[in-house]
């Protein structure tokens, strides 16, 4: 058998079905794609492709798909993630750099991957095991209500409103605000409620009562910070994929919705040389999202993730190509931020 053939003969396959959407035959492969051997070779390739399981005739068709086992070497086989085109890249800077903060980063950033790919994207919040506090503010909005706020270096905005047990006028406020800034500015937000906690000391004993109800805010804030959310886009592209999934997209619309699924395999996932990682099929792990593959890559200093979910008949090259060229975008935005 010939080995770089039979590989040939796949690839053809996995981008026939991907194309076409419908099983692919031998007469079709050899009308669409120069191989240089017969109908008769052909078919006894797809055998072989047959025997290993990397194919499958569905049902009573006389074509064949690939299995997830087949799409696992197609994308192996891949040598290299193609670069996008210069327009492609043109939009995806244009676009993200006009956002305002890191909630809009996030939200142009999913919507732009979704279009690009035609599948769902998803990105996680940048996790802050490793961030630092940037600045830590303190506002009054009346004589008993503060509005904390937390910033991260990695772009991770929090706040909150705390309501105080006693009036608290915009000097003293201003003198808490100054002493929490120096306890916790350049420091690990994981440390945030040991710092401010740390300074109760220091300060005058008429000031240590509302102080520690703001250090106990900023300590919320800084729990708040790392609890690990994802934000998605293009939910609607599944709704057209229907055909893909045999059963139900229920269940891989039940899982985008829990989170906990999605967030579990995106931790897993490590990327390869080429800058990405996919998941196929039941590679994922999860029987909910059995149907679908995942690429994924990660993103700014903490490597959160980033990625896009689809039927199993995806354009892979296509598809990582665009989550990896939007990582690297989306951290050279959160790095220059």
């Amino acid at each position: 058998m010939n080995e770089p053939r039979k590989l040939e003969v796949l690839r053809a396959i996995v981008e026939d079905y991907v194309h076409y959407r419908e099983p692919v035959g031998s007469k079709a492969l050899v009308e669409r794609h120069r191989l240089g051997v017969s109908s008769a070779t052909i078919r006894n390739d797809m055998a072989a492709l047959e025997d290993d399981g990397l194919i499958v005739a569905p049902h009573t068709s006389a074509g064949r798909v690939p299995t997830d086992k087949g799409y696992r070497v197609f994308v192996d086989q891949l040598a290299a993630v193609r670069p996008l085109s210069a327009a492609e890249k043109h939009a995806i800077q244009s676009l993200l750099e006009g956002a305002d903060d890191l909630d809009d980063v996030l939200e142009r950033t999913v919507r732009l991957l979704s279009h690009l790919t035609n599948q769902v994207a998803v990105v996680q919040y940048p996790q802050l095991g490793r961030a630092r506090v940037r600045h830590v503010e303190a506002v009054g909005l009346a004589p008993r209500q503060v509005l904390l706020v937390l910033i991260a270096d990695s772009g991770t905005v929090e706040q909150r409103v705390v309501t105080l047990g006693e009036d608290l006028d915009h000097d003293r406020l201003a003198v808490l605000r100054q002493g929490f800034l120096a306890a916790t500015a350049g420091k690990p937000v994981a440390q945030v409620g040991a710092n401010v906690a740390g300074i109760m000391d220091s300060l005058l004993p008429e000031d240590r009562a509302v102080a520690a109800e703001l250090a106990a805010g900023l300590a919320a804030l800084a729990a708040s910070s790392r609890e690990e959310r994802i934000v998605t886009a293009g939910t609607a592209y599944l709704a057209r994929s229907n055909s893909d999934f045999l059963l139900s997209i229920s269940p891989v619309l039940e899982a985008l919705e829990e989170q906990v699924v999605l967030l579990r395999l995106l931790s897993e996932m490590a990327s390869d040389a080429r800058g990405v990682a996919v998941a196929i099929g039941h590679e994922t792990a999860a029987d909910s999202l059995a149907e679908t593959s995942v690429v994924a890559t990660g993103y700014g200093r903490d490597d959160a993730k980033i990625g896009v979910l689809g039927p199993t008949r995806m354009d892979y090259p296509a598809t990582m190509a665009a989550v990896r060229a939007v990582a690297r975008y989306l951290s050279k935005i959160l790095a220059g931020s």
